[in-house]
C-alpha cells in the first residue's frame, strides 16, 4: 500500500521549500509524488511503490503535465519491476516490457510518458549482466530523466524571461509551473526567471474547467513563490486582452508534432485564437523531449477523453441534467501557424516551424 503522508496546510508549509512534484523516496523504493487533487486545500505527498498506484496516479491526475508524468512513468516503471527481481532475465525483462506498455498507455495525448518510459526500458534492454544490474541501470536512467528536466526547466525560463518586457502581464492556461515538471515548469518557467531578476511580472491565470488546475494549482503555487495572480474564468480572457490587460500569452504543451502544431489543455486553442485578433504574442514553452516527429499534423493526435462526470458535477452534486450528452475532451490542437513562437531547453524557435528531426533538432 502507498504511504499517505499527513496533510500540510499552507501556513504550516516549510519554507523556502522548493516544489517537487514528483521524486524518488528517501530509500529510492517507491516514487513521491505532491497529490495535486488535495491541493489548494491540503499539501500530501504520496509514495508509490505498485504498477497499480502509479497507473492510478497518472490517470487521476494525483501526478500531472506532460514533463511530470514522464518523469514519474519512468520511475515508476523501475519501482514496478523492482517487484520482480527475484526472477530469471528473460523473465523480469518480460515483465518489464509489460509493465512498460501499460504505464505508456495510461494517458494517450502527451507524448513525454511514451518516450521517458521507452528510455528507461531501451536501458533496461542494453544493459548486460545481472536482474540487479538491469534494476540499477534503470534507476539512474530515471533519475537521469529527472535531472534533465530540473535543467531544461531552467533554459527554458532563461530563454523565455528575454521575452518579457520590463513590466510583464502575461496570461497563461493550466498549470505548466513546478508542479507539472521536475523543475521550475516550462510556461511558469519565464515568470520565475523574470521575477527572480527584480523585474515587475503579473500573471492572469484562468481558472481552467472542468478540473480547474488554473485556479487550484496556478494560483497556489505562483502565490507561494510571491508573483502576484489574478484568476479569471475561462471566458474572460477575450475581454481581459481587449482591455489591453495581456502583453503576451505563454502556455505549456503535451506534444507538438513535426508541423508545429500543439497539443495542449483544452481551451489552448481559444486562447490562441484570441491572442491572434487582438495582436498578442502566443507562445509556447516546452522541453525538447515533447516534440513527436512521428506525427505529420496535429490532426493525426489522439486526444485523451476523459470522465464525463468532471464536467457534469461540481465536487459530489450533478449539475448536468442526467439525459445531456456530456463531451469531456482533455486537449485541443492549436495549429503551428498560431504560435508566435516555441520556447525550448534549446532556445527560441520561431517559423517557419519544422520539426522533423525531433528531439535532436
Amino acid at each position: 500500500m502507498s504511504d499517505v503522508r499527513r496533510p500540510i496546510s499552507d501556513a504550516e508549509m516549510p519554507e523556502p521549500r522548493p516544489l517537487e512534484a514528483v521524486r524518488w523516496s528517501p530509500d529510492q523504493r517507491a516514487v513521491r509524488i505532491i497529490d495535486q487533487r488535495k491541493l489548494p486545500n491540503d499539501f500530501v505527498e504520496r509514495d508509490l511503490t505498485t504498477l497499480a498506484e502509479v497507473r492510478e496516479a497518472i490517470h487521476t491526475l494525483a501526478v500531472r503535465g506532460a514533463p511530470a508524468i514522464g518523469i514519474c512513468g519512468a520511475m515508476g516503471l523501475v519501482v514496478s519491476a523492482a517487484h520482480h527481481a527475484h526472477e530469471p532475465r528473460a523473465a523480469f525483462l518480460a515483465h518489464t516490457r509489460e509493465f512498460a506498455g501499460d504505464i505508456a498507455a495510461t494517458r494517450p495525448t502527451a507524448v513525454n510518458l511514451p518516450w521517458a518510459v521507452g528510455r528507461v526500458l531501451s536501458h533496461a534492454e542494453r544493459t548486460a549482466g545481472s536482474v540487479d544490474d538491469i534494476l540499477e541501470a534503470m534507476r539512474e536512467e530515471a533519475t537521469a530523466i529527472l535531472e534533465e528536466d530540473r535543467a531544461m526547466c531552467l533554459r527554458i525560463g532563461e530563454a523565455g524571461a528575454e521575452l518579457l518586457p520590463e513590466r510583464a502581464r502575461v496570461l497563461t492556461h493550466c498549470n505548466a509551473g513546478a508542479l507539472a515538471t521536475g523543475g521550475l515548469g516550462t510556461a511558469l518557467a519565464p515568470v520565475y526567471v523574470a521575477a527572480s531578476q527584480g523585474r515587475s511580472v503579473t500573471v492572469l491565470a484562468t481558472e481552467t474547467r472542468p478540473l480547474l488546475q488554473g485556479s487550484r494549482l496556478t494560483a497556489w503555487e505562483l502565490s507561494r513563490a510571491g508573483i502576484p495572480v489574478t484568476v479569471i474564468t475561462d471566458s474572460a480572457a477575450a475581454s481581459r486582452m481587449r482591455a489591453g490587460d495581456v502583453d503576451l500569452c505563454i502556455v505549456g504543451a503535451d506534444r507538438v508534432v513535426a508541423n508545429g502544431d500543439v497539443a495542449n489543455k483544452v481551451g489552448t486553442y481559444s486562447l490562441a485564437v484570441l491572442a491572434k485578433h487582438h495582436g498578442i504574442p502566443f507562445y509556447v514553452a516546452m522541453p525538447t523531449s515533447t516534440i513527436d516527429p512521428t506525427l505529420a499534423s496535429g490532426d493525426q493526435i489522439a486526444i485523451e477523453e476523459r470522465d464525463p462526470a468532471e464536467v457534469s458535477s461540481l465536487g459530489n452534486r450533478r449539475v448536468t441534467a442526467e439525459t445531456a450528452t456530456v463531451s469531456n475532451a482533455a486537449f485541443d490542437i492549436t495549429p503551428a501557424e498560431l504560435v508566435t513562437a516555441f520556447v525550448t531547453d534549446r532556445g527560441v524557435v520561431r517559423p517557419p516551424y519544422d520539426f522533423r528531426a525531433g528531439r535532436s533538432a
